[in-house]
């Protein structure tokens, strides 16, 4: 892993901490899954645009296809938009714990349906990831965790984990940031039914929501994604992965700093203890080096 690989993944795990910070804003200003769908409908027309620009081709692969296809409605539709309703009743930094739980899903699932096998540390990585997240769960639950936002995002994260496992070795092929478009295309597409029938497009405009919905739309929306798909291809999917164990604090100092969300002792011994469990997990799958 290389200074560039390294740099490519700090900046992916800071962009993509900071979207629970961004999209709190948003929801508190407007209709959760419209503002969502007209996220993915402008980073999508950009991404392509862009993609285009780069002569990048509408031809995909079978694999290309198949992920544009899966992350749209998986990652896009259920992880994002569970995430932002739910983001109506419980804080960004709440939200962004559950979701960094995402490598430690990935395992344990890889584990009881796909047959992978853990190793010791692995094993006791999941276990330290989950008790640092019951851990900071319990100390906030006495005061008014809402149940409904916690189980939203819960399901979202499910969502990502049976995304993730269909997507393995899908990110090669090139047109890769034709994949990103794409792949918002279908999400606003799936997001827009649901937000026209069931919200009121009731938006209280303020200088917030327009700097809060022009970053998540650039940064985490396309740039974050792109990077991603990059770094996978330079390092592969397990080392890159292991950049997830950062999102955890950086989730929940950017929620802090930002809106001045509560942080407690227990909080950052959690955070701590769930890195060292996410670390843990994605270095037991790393080759042994020889």
């Amino acid at each position: 892993m290389d200074i560039r690989a390294i740099l490519m993944g700090l900046a992916f795990a800071l962009m993509w901490s900071s979207a629970f910070t961004s999209a709190r804003m948003i929801v508190l200003d407007a209709p959760p899954l419209l503002a969502l769908s007209l996220r993915f409908l402008l980073s999508g027309l950009i991404g392509v645009g862009i993609a285009l620009a780069l002569r990048q081709s509408w031809r995909l692969t079978p694999g290309q296809w198949r992920a544009t296809i899966i992350f749209g409605i998986c990652q896009n539709a259920l992880y994002l938009g569970l995430n932002f309703v739910a983001m109506q009743w419980i804080e960004a930094s709440v939200a962004a714990i559950i979701a960094s739980t995402l490598p430690l899903l990935v395992a344990a699932a890889g584990w009881a349906f796909l047959g992978d096998r853990l190793r010791p540390v692995a094993v006791a990585g999941l276990f330290a990831g989950f008790a640092g997240v019951i851990l900071i769960m319990g100390a906030r639950w006495g005061g008014g965790l809402d149940p409904l936002g916690v189980a939203l995002c819960v399901l979202g994260a499910l969502a990502l984990t049976v995304a993730t496992l269909a997507l393995r070795g899908a990110s090669s092929g090139g047109n890769v940031m034709m994949v990103v478009g794409l792949q918002m295309l279908v999400g606003a597409a799936i997001l827009i039914g649901p937000a026209l029938a069931l919200e009121t497009p009731e938006v209280n405009w303020t200088l917030q929501l327009v700097l809060a919905f022009a970053y998540t739309t650039l940064v985490p929306g396309l740039a974050a994604t792109w990077v991603w798909f990059r770094l996978v291809q330079r390092i592969g999917a397990v080392r890159g992965a292991t950049f997830h164990f950062l999102n955890p604090f950086f989730g929940v100092a950017i929620a802090a700093l930002l809106l001045g969300e509560a942080l407690g002792p227990l909080d950052l011994v959690g955070v701590g203890v769930i890195m060292a469990g996410i670390l843990a997990v994605q270095l037991s799958k790393a080759p042994p080096a020889r």
